[in-house]
């Protein structure tokens, strides 16, 4: 019971943090591009790729991966969304922003899990 009140107190706690971060991205960058979920992604993968390399390294307890990683980063992240604007996108007849909105939230997510990965292994070795 205790580890699903981690995964449940991280999960609100990154929902919240997704939407207040969501919100002033896009009040500073307009609507016409879903730069908040791109973000919010972004930032999602380079901590998940911290949280876990520090979990790996006994630095993180398993608790504290919970809390973070499926909890914090789980309700953080917002891949459901990232997919329903890219169909707004695509409906739209928006194929280049379509095109570039998920290349650069593969590519760049995927980077960034592996830098937040590497600093993780930089912080403890």
């Amino acid at each position: 019971m205790e580890r699903y009140l981690l995964v449940a107190l991280g999960g609100a706690l990154g929902s919240a943090l997704r939407y207040g971060l969501g919100a002033w991205v896009q009040g500073v960058l307009g609507p016409a591009f879903p730069y908040s979920t791109l973000l919010v992604n972004l930032l999602g993968s380079f901590f998940i790729g911290l949280v876990l390399r520090l979990s790996l390294e006994g630095v993180l307890s398993g608790e504290g991966r919970l809390f973070l990683a499926v909890g914090v980063l789980g309700g953080f992240t917002t891949f459901s969304t990232f997919s329903y604007e890219l169909l707004t996108l695509a409906q739209g007849g928006e194929w280049a922003k379509a095109f570039l909105y998920a290349g650069l939230s593969l590519l760049l997510g995927f980077l960034l899990v592996f830098l937040g990965y590497r600093l993780g292994g930089a912080l403890v070795g």
